[in-house]
């Protein structure tokens, strides 16, 4: 799997997890909702500014995001 779209895959799953709706996320992060569902559809290069307001408004840390980001990167090749 690309990194691309293990980064979606991983966004993804960490909103669920928190259990907010993208215009919810793109609120608390500041980023657009439309770009938030092009990133989670791999149609979207983020930047790593967006990711990480992203990640900070999902409330987990870097270091929890890009562990789970390797595991899925792992479990897809």
């Amino acid at each position: 799997m690309k990194i691309k779209h293990a980064t979606a895959s991983t966004l993804k799953q960490f909103r669920n997890e928190a259990g907010m709706s993208q215009e919810q996320l793109a609120r608390k992060s500041g980023i657009d909702r439309t770009y938030i569902s092009g990133v989670e559809r791999s149609v979207r290069n983020i930047t790593l500014d967006s990711l990480e307001g992203i990640i900070e408004a999902l409330g987990v840390t870097s270091a929890e995001f890009m562990r789970r980001l390797h595991l899925e990167l792992l479990n897809t090749q």
